[in-house]
């Protein structure tokens, strides 16, 4: 099963029915108390209400028809804002329902004897941190753990959605597994490290469904601010009501507000837009996480992703392609390059690496060499070994070798012949470029260099560009030494680089960045990296990484994909600009329902208001009850758009807060004025 999920109509028939019936079950006080602001509309829905059946049973007062159109919208406007938040939990749990898919009843062999190999079969639920257990080919691994024996091809597709099966073996940064994944060949013996029911997969379940958000800090502010921004409004609308009370005593004419309207003044001035969203738009960019395979371990890791201005990154995998490359021959004086090509191809038929496999593609593309009938020619291979530090062949009678300069060097000496000074030149020239040279040789002679380069990645650098455009430092972290390291560096176009670097290293570099106040993002997948991963403020553990760097990460990517780093950093920063353009939104519109419902609400008591009643609305019922509609109307208008998110580009910070306020400050301020006006048009119409 692929846990990759493309992302699901925003408005899919099951989604919304899950939506609608869950927007009821939050109309429960103890769920609506964790939103201050949408608690006020809901107390104010009661009242109205209760006003409104008290209108209807004894007919005095206020129109039962206005109190209880009021009543309607004001429930309304709670509905939507459980609405938008069932929504974005709804596409969280369609996700989660194709993961738990996966999940099957295993039985386990659990080992009672390690020497003999004996087991009992027990069921997977009864295992315990420490268990061994012993999984064959064709089996599915039971729970998490980290491979103590054997070796084993193992398919994770239940997890990545990568279909090639991937190696673990006991021992160095390849022993985690995952449970729910299945032995392909050979065997295993894993001990557990996770308890039933904390599985990985289980936790990646519960944080895709948000059972397990927490508010971010900035959310936490925000939700803050806008509790209190309600409880300023509220002692507001309270002495409303005296002073309207007094005036209307003192002037002898008019009729004080009434509570009816005090509540539609309130609503309207709180800031229930944003208030109603605010939930939605974390557990959207949680999803949104989700869906690019990545899963945090809390909201605030996405929202950090948002604030990082520090990104490292390792060399190998994430900058370039992983293994280093032949890129080009360089014969030596006398030698015709053709030779060199062929001496090269001979050398590396039997060489499986990536270095050997890239020599082949080189002589064949640039030299038309093709690959040779090994049963004619009748080769004798001579294999790496670290102590000769060459490989090669036995050919009718001739000697080739290819391998590390001062290897071939004392090779060619002892058969008489002389090391080149172009030759040493060529080298060092490669070397000091960052390359790695490897020499070759038929019998005396050496016929020249083959130049290995780490190739950087395609279009990494146009990224690292737009990075530095959204004022983010990229850091190259690499073992390589500090030549080698500052020319791909340049070659990649990262901001600096920490050549030969150590865990501790690593560690202080990224404590060194965050004493000057920046926020720092790494990816790390070994043992050696879980000190860094646990001190970064956005830690991404690789997948195929070990239990350690997994536990140290506050994110996990399923894919193992190291530039996953920039797109989470996208996410991140696509969530906070959604949240900080509605919030502009919201606060902008309010402005509009001001100068809408203010006039009406006092126009028997102030008449002189009415000349801030620039909109002309017809009669101050209808404009009362046309804020309290649009007020209600727009939080589900900007469902989708909470949900989606603000299209995120790479721009400086002054251009963003530029773009914001023109687009979403001036619209809240633009739309509300037509949305009310065309709402008291209709109301006119149907009140006749």
């Amino acid at each position: 099963m692929n846990t990759r999920n493309e992302a699901p109509s925003l408005f899919r028939a099951d989604i919304l029915r899950g939506a609608v019936v869950a927007s009821l079950a939050k109309l429960d006080p103890r769920t609506q108390l964790r939103n201050p602001v949408m608690f006020a509309v809901y107390l104010g829905s009661i009242l109205t209400t209760l006003l409104g059946a008290r209108a209807l049973s004894d007919g005095s007062g206020e129109s039962a028809a206005f109190i209880l159109g009021i009543a309607l919208w004001l429930w309304a406007t709670v509905m939507f804002a459980n609405f938008a938040e069932a929504i974005a939990e709804g596409h969280g749990k369609a996700q989660a329902a194709s993961m738990r898919k996966s999940r099957t009843e295993v039985t386990a062999r659990r080992l009672i004897d390690l020497g003999t190999r004996q087991t009992a079969d027990v069921p997977a639920t009864e295992l315990r941190v420490g268990d061994l257990v012993l999984v064959r080919a064709g089996d599915v691994i039971p729970a998490d753990g980290e491979a103590v024996e054997g070796v084993a091809s193992v398919d994770e597709s239940a997890v990545t959605g990568e279909s090639a099966p991937v190696v673990r073996e006991s021992g160095g940064d390849r022993s985690a597994v995952t449970g729910g994944t299945r032995i392909i060949s050979d065997w295993l013996v894993v001990r557990v490290t996770t308890l039933p029911g904390q599985s990985f997969l289980d936790r990646m379940i519960a944080m895709v469904e948000g059972a397990k958000r927490q508010k971010t800090p900035n959310e936490i502010a925000l939700a803050i601010l806008l509790a209190a921004l309600t409880l300023v409004f509220l002692l507001v609308v309270v002495t409303l009501r005296p002073f309207s009370a007094y005036s209307v005593e003192a002037s002898g004419q008019g009729q004080p507000v009434s509570l009816t309207v005090l509540v539609a003044l309130l609503v309207c001035l709180a800031p229930t837009t944003i208030g109603a969203l605010l939930s939605a738009i974390g557990i959207a960019g949680m999803n949104r996480l989700s869906r690019s395979n990545v899963v945090a371990m809390s909201g605030r890791a996405v929202e950090a992703a948002g604030d990082v201005d520090v990104l490292l990154l390792d060399k190998t995998g994430t900058i370039t392609l992983g293994n280093r490359q032949a890129t080009r021959f360089v014969a030596a004086e006398g030698v015709i390059e053709r030779d060199l090509a062929e001496c090269a191809q001979l050398a590396s038929l039997a060489d499986e690496t990536p270095e050997g496999r890239s020599v082949l593609v080189v002589a064949k593309s640039q030299y038309g060499l093709r690959g040779r009938d090994l049963e004619q020619i009748k080769p004798h291979f001579v294999p790496f070994s670290a102590k000769t530090r060459m490989s090669g062949v036995n050919l009718d009678g001739q000697q080739i070798r290819k391998g590390a300069a001062e290897a071939v060097e004392a090779h060619v000496r002892t058969l008489g012949g002389e090391f080149p000074e172009s030759v040493r030149r060529t080298v060092r020239e490669i070397a000091q470029a960052g390359g790695t040279p490897l020499v070759v040789s038929r019998d005396a002679q050496v016929l020249g260099v083959i130049e290995l380069k780490d190739i950087v990645k395609g279009g990494i650098k146009e990224r690292f560009v737009e990075l530095r455009r959204m004022g983010i430092k990229t850091v190259m972290i690499t073992g390589d030494n500090p030549l080698t390291a500052a020319a791909i560096a340049a070659e990649a176009g990262v901001d600096d680089y920490l050549a030969e670097a150590t865990p501790e290293a690593k560690l202080a570099l990224i404590r060194e960045y965050q004493q000057g106040g920046r926020l720092v993002a790494m990816t790390g997948d070994g043992t050696n990296d879980a000190p860094a991963l646990a001190q970064a403020d956005v830690a991404v553990a690789m997948n195929t990484g070990t239990q350690a760097a997994k536990e140290a990460g506050n994110m996990v990517d399923l894919d193992s994909n190291p530039t996953k780093l920039i797109e989470i950093v996208h996410v991140g920063k696509q969530l906070l600009m959604t949240r900080g353009a509605l919030t502009t939104f919201s606060i902008a519109n309010d402005v509009a329902k001001y100068f809408a419902i203010l006039p009406a609400a006092f126009a028997s008591t102030y008449p002189a208001l009415k000349s801030l009643d620039v909109m002309g609305l017809s009669t101050p019922a209808n404009a009362i009850l046309a804020a309290v509609v649009f007020n209600a109307l727009v939080i589900v208008a900007l469902v989708p758009l909470a949900l989606k998110g603000v299209r995120y580009r790479p721009v400086g910070a002054a251009q963003l807060l530029r773009t914001n306020l023109l687009v979403y400050g001036l619209g809240g301020l633009v739309v509300p004025f037509v949305g009310i006006k065309a709402i008291d048009l209709l109301l006119s119409l149907v009140t006749g």
